[in-house]
């Protein structure tokens, strides 16, 4: 029985010795990014939609029955491609009715000049009045008048004649037809098909004032750099999420807000020479041109969210982490830009920063450096 007390007292004073003297943690392994600062470009990125930079309306400019449709509905046309042909034949027989009255007044004329060669050289031998003269002068002038309408009445009509062949005034894809063949077309009422210009193409895309006023204050603050004059690169990103191979300039901002939406609208003008692109496609617009001088950027996630705001995890002299507060700006390229709190040099902890708390030992298995 005494022996038994003696080996409990043992094993309870054996386990007081151990809840006294923990063992010491191993420091946790993590990987670093040296911190440096560096010029970054700052790419913005919208939601665009795609429209023909010259959209043309193909209407009629005279009455008349549709008599063929001469293109394929939906492909690409050349500038000058026969679109429509109405009946042609009531616009000829106007024409040549024209001309007859022409030649009719060119008759009139004829004789009047005629009258005034007679009557000159009697007038001179006092063989003819001034009136007779003044008479025949009068006959030639209201003559030379009528010329004058009828040729013009004959170019109305030979124009008229021309506008019952309806080319394509632009070089573009063109929408379907709304008529067929036998329907009356009426003069400039009704739009028989359109044709939209493609190469080049226009992409128009929103910014809110939100975004708007933040740029500004980076500007004014030093934090970022506009190219000069805003001249802007605009770079596609397609439906399947390629590149779209021809970079693009901003060509147009709108001169005020929409009252509906609060955005600025922006038009951006690119190539389209192969029409990849197309009118009503939705694409993602990047803006490249601007530039953060001296700016730190950091992994996303090597940011933490506390009680008192944003802070990271810094490796100190000592091995230890240390939670570091800081400034976020905004994402750049999968990154954090950071406006305070960081420094060239410091080594943040960027992996293994949910084993770590403030003071723990640490041990750097990787360090990388700062993109």
């Amino acid at each position: 029985m005494r022996i038994l007390l003696i080996a409990l007292t043992l094993i309870l004073f054996s386990s007081c010795h151990e809840k006294k003297v923990a063992p010491q943690l191993p420091p946790v392994d993590v990987i670093v990014e040296k911190v440096i600062a560096r010029d970054l470009p700052a790419i913005f990125e919208y939601v665009g939609v795609v429209q023909s930079s010259h959209e043309v309306e193909i209407r009629a400019r005279v009455t008349g029955y549709l008599e063929s449709i001469n293109f394929l509905e939906g492909s690409f046309v050349q500038k000058g491609n026969l679109l429509f042909q109405l009946d042609p034949r009531p616009f000829q027989a106007t024409l040549a009715e024209t001309k007859a009255q022409l030649a009719d007044v060119q008759a009139v004329l004829w004789q009047a000049q005629r009258s005034v060669k007679r009557f000159t050289p009697l007038y001179e031998q006092k063989a003819a009045s001034q009136r007779d003269l003044d008479n025949a002068i009068a006959s030639e002038m209201s003559a030379q008048a009528q010329v004058l309408a009828a040729e013009a009445k004959v170019a109305e009509a030979e124009i008229n004649l021309s506008y019952t062949t309806i080319r394509s005034p632009v070089s573009g894809l063109s929408a379907q037809a709304k008529y067929r063949v036998g329907s009356l077309i009426n003069q400039g009422e009704q739009t028989m098909t359109t044709v939209s210009v493609v190469d080049p193409i226009w992409v128009l895309f929103s910014i809110s004032e939100e975004d708007m006023l933040e740029g500004l204050d980076e500007k004014n603050k030093g934090r970022i750099i506009f190219p000069k004059d805003d001249e802007f690169e605009i770079e596609l990103i397609l439906a399947d999420k390629s590149v779209f191979p021809e970079k693009g300039i901003v060509n147009f901002f709108s001169p005020s807000y929409s009252q509906k939406t609060g955005t600025l609208t922006i038009r951006a003008v690119l190539p389209n020479p192969n029409q990849i692109l197309k009118p009503g496609q939705f694409v993602r617009v990047r803006i490249h041109g601007a530039v953060r001088p001296h700016a730190i950027a950091i992994p996303q996630q090597a940011v933490q969210q506390g009680q008192k705001g944003s802070f990271v995890f810094v490796v100190n002299e000592k091995n230890q982490a240390e939670a570091r507060p800081i400034e976020p700006g905004p994402w750049s390229q999968g990154d954090w830009v950071i406006w305070k709190g960081l420094h060239a040099g410091d080594l943040v902890i960027v992996e293994g920063v949910n084993k770590v708390l403030p003071g723990s030992s640490v041990n750097i298995s990787k360090q990388i450096q700062g993109s």
